[in-house]
């Protein structure tokens, strides 16, 4: 294809407009010997770091293509504006304008969240505590903050986190005003309603209080976005006079803090995605100095929590590849004084832990499904809380307090609301708190979850949570969306969500392929879907697929897959291998310019990555793996199916040039199928939009453009340039 000056508009006539054409100017490089080129690396633009701050900063001939996709994009999705209004007003039935969560108990005080009726952004209460008997009324509620107020005037707004002070008198709150993830932190007084002249700029939104309420602990990003640094900041004092805790030098780890549940330690916590180390500060001692638990080891994680005169670990030293709960004194806690509490045991994944007075509480996984396993820490005694259901989603919420017999959970399934109780540790009394209403109304008896298994190419079985309507014939003529994910070890909960059945109750099956990268089935399935075995994760989830077909559940042709992030990159490589079994790709931030994102090391994001994917910089092996299925690299002049990528301007871990590079080269390519369609949120990052209506606009768009390739489609407008 000649090279054009830049992007044709959409024109306006009776036939399907002709897509932008993205400028061809080459950039080669040569690595192991081996000559890449990039036609397409100009939209990269050279103040990206700018434009995360600044959006407005965008080069113009970048601006002016961007937005010629967008164009275009709303001009082929035309036909289904109607269709996706209706999806909105759908999906906005089955929230509760005016929700609120279930108040946590701290102190003298209750607090929670709850929203206004159509407001976009939550208020930040709290009631006293007292107020659950006769004076439950809400004049005595407190709103500490209207993020809806503060979220006025702005094109995004996405509150961090909040933490009130031990005393109760103050609220620190971090806000992202740009998608960047760069927060800001303030601290409001809670007497006055007044932010205090303090503001911390550009941490990751964490907070943590010192006990005397003085001071708070945060972590700030530096200059390449990187969350490095642990600071104290006092009150009244100035940002920059902030005292340093610790400042990581291995561009290749993260750091991020928390508090022990039982408030006496900070925790920092440096890691990447195969090693960690944790550092303390005892909150109880006046002057303490930082201390190292157990040195970085490459390959051994732990985290931490505190009970008594000991620590409780959860590690997966000495080959405890599932994770295993060891104890440590206070004292002394080198690896050394790790004593077994809960030993390993294979396929039994243990995903966390957290300790109230006297009893250990682990949220573990076996077979695919979760399960919380209480401890007593005297008798050693334990009972557990599941659930007898084919799939499922379980968590837990500790809350703020230590001193309690209460532990709160959370349950749903793929076809039943979430359900939150408080669970009596002394009694196993289970009280249910609240289920989360659907207004426009649901029966869970209308719909029926499965489980079943794919067999993967060398044999695995893969598990597959599958939504559908009970009344539906499984005669393979259904439409499918499949869901995907598969990397970082992140299992894909078989939670309930209320979007999925805007789908659903249009005939569709609604899919979760629980494919390798993930750890739905240990920590093995993790490690055998990353670095060199990363292909299983593409070929599981076609297995995936093809179960879902074989079946009955759907048929070939009519799978519309969805996948975001990491799981776009799977979208990438899915399209790539077998683009006939797709009736269409949804792709959204699709992390699919893989090699040329590894092999940047000035990229932010890059060092901490190789653990996961591989250094190709430094090893041939891993640049030919990474080379062999990076989606970018691997666009084929093949036929495609309709794709929609998504992305965001000011996304800083998949930028937004992946997915404007990727069309731009699947368009060059391709030798029929389509469209290929690019949607850019001009005004948001890595999450989308942030207000949670807002936010459904974009599912809208994605579902208008599942069910239209899954139905009349678009005519093959391949050849249109």
């Amino acid at each position: 294809m000649r090279p054009a000056p830049g992007p044709r508009h959409p024109r306006r006539s009776g036939r399907p407009p002709a897509p932008p054409v993205a400028a061809v100017r080459p950039k080669e490089s040569v690595v192991h010997g081996v000559t890449l080129r990039d036609d397409y690396d100009w939209l990269r633009a050279p103040n990206w770091k700018e434009v995360l701050r600044h959006p407005e900063a965008l080069p113009a001939d970048i601006s002016t293509y961007l937005e010629a996709e967008n164009a275009y994009c709303k001009a082929m999705m035309s036909t289904t504006r109607g269709l996706q209004r209706e999806l909105l007003g759908e999906m906005r039935g089955r929230i509760k304008e005016d929700d609120s969560s279930v108040p946590q108990p701290d102190g003298d005080w209750l607090y929670y969240s709850r929203y206004r009726k159509g407001a976009e952004h939550p208020l930040i209460c709290r009631r006293p505590r007292d107020g659950q008997g006769k004076n439950k009324t809400k004049s005595r509620e407190q709103i500490m903050l209207d993020t809806d107020a503060l979220a006025e005037g702005k094109d995004f707004f996405d509150l961090g986190g909040t933490a009130h002070s031990p005393d109760h008198r103050l609220l620190a709150w971090s806000a992202d005003e740009a998608g960047s993830e760069l927060h800001r932190i303030r601290v409001r007084d809670l007497e006055t309603g007044e932010d205090l002249a303090d503001a911390v700029e550009d941490t990751t939104g964490e907070i943590v209080w010192a006990r005397d309420a003085r001071s708070f602990f945060y972590v700030a990003l530096d200059a390449d976005h990187r969350p490095s640094r642990v600071l104290r900041h006092r009150l009244g004092t100035a940002a920059a006079t902030d005292e340093l805790l610790h400042d990581e030098a291995d561009a290749g780890m993260f750091v991020d803090i928390d508090k022990s549940q039982s408030g006496r330690f900070l925790t920092i916590s440096i890691s990447d995605h195969e090693t960690s180390e944790v550092r303390l500060l005892d909150l109880d001692v006046a002057g303490a100095a930082v201390i190292l638990v157990a040195a970085r080891q490459p390959g051994r994680q732990y985290s931490l929590e505190h009970h008594g005169e000991d620590f409780l670990i959860l590690t997966n030293a000495d080959g405890a590849e599932d994770f295993k709960i060891v104890t440590a004194p206070l004292g002394d806690p080198a690896p050394a004084q790790w004593r077994d509490l809960v030993p390993h045991r294979q396929g039994r994944l243990i995903l966390d832990h957290v300790c109230l007075r006297g009893r250990l509480i682990r949220l573990e996984r076996e077979d695919g499904l979760p399960r919380i396993v209480i401890r007593d820490l005297r008798t050693g005694a334990e009972n557990s809380i599941a659930f007898d259901e084919e799939a499922y989603g379980l968590g837990m919420d500790a809350g703020y307090e230590f001193d309690t017999d209460t532990l709160r959970f959370l349950y749903a399934s793929m076809a039943r609301p979430t359900e939150t109780y408080d669970y009596d540790l002394a009694t196993g009394e289970r009280i249910l708190l609240k289920r989360q209403e659907v207004p426009s109304g649901h029966d869970p008896s209308a719909y029926k979850v499965r489980r079943i298994f794919a067999t993967a190419q060398d044999g695995e079985r893969v598990p597959v949570s599958v939504l559908h309507r009970a009344d539906m014939k499984l005669d393979g003529r259904a439409p499918c969306l499949l869901y995907g994910y598969g990397s970082y070890g992140s299992a894909m909960s078989a939670a309930f969500r209320t979007r999925p059945l805007s789908l659903v109750d249009r005939g569709f099956v609604y899919a979760i392929a629980h494919i390798r990268g993930g750890t739905d089935k240990g920590w093995r399935w993790y490690l055998d879907g990353k670095r060199e075995k990363k292909r299983n994760s593409f070929t599981d989830f076609i297995a995936a697929a093809e179960a879902l077909a074989d079946a009955g559940f759907t048929a070939r042709g009519r799978i519309v897959a969805e996948g975001g992030s990491a799981g776009g990159m799977l979208m990438g490589a899915v399209a790539n291998m077998a683009p006939e079994l797709f009736a269409g790709i949804v792709a959204e931030v699709p992390f699919v310019d893989v090699l040329n994102t590894i092999l940047d090391d000035t990229l932010p994001l890059t060092p901490p990555e190789w653990p996961e994917w591989g250094d190709p910089i430094r090893d041939v092996k891993a640049f030919e793996t990474i080379r062999s299925y990076s989606p970018y690299d691997n666009v084929a002049a093949q036929a495609y199916p309709p794709i929609l990528a998504m992305g965001g301007l000011t996304d800083p871990r998949v930028t937004y040039w992946e997915p404007a590079k990727w069309v731009a080269r699947l368009r060059a390519t391709m030798t029929g199928g389509g469209p290929i369609l690019l949607h850019t949120n001009m005004e948001a990052g890595h999450g989308g939009a942030a207000g949670r209506f807002d936010s459904l606009k974009e599912t809208a768009l994605a579902y208008a453009f599942a069910i239209k390739a899954a139905g009349d489609g678009w005519p093959d407008v391949a050849a249109e340039s």
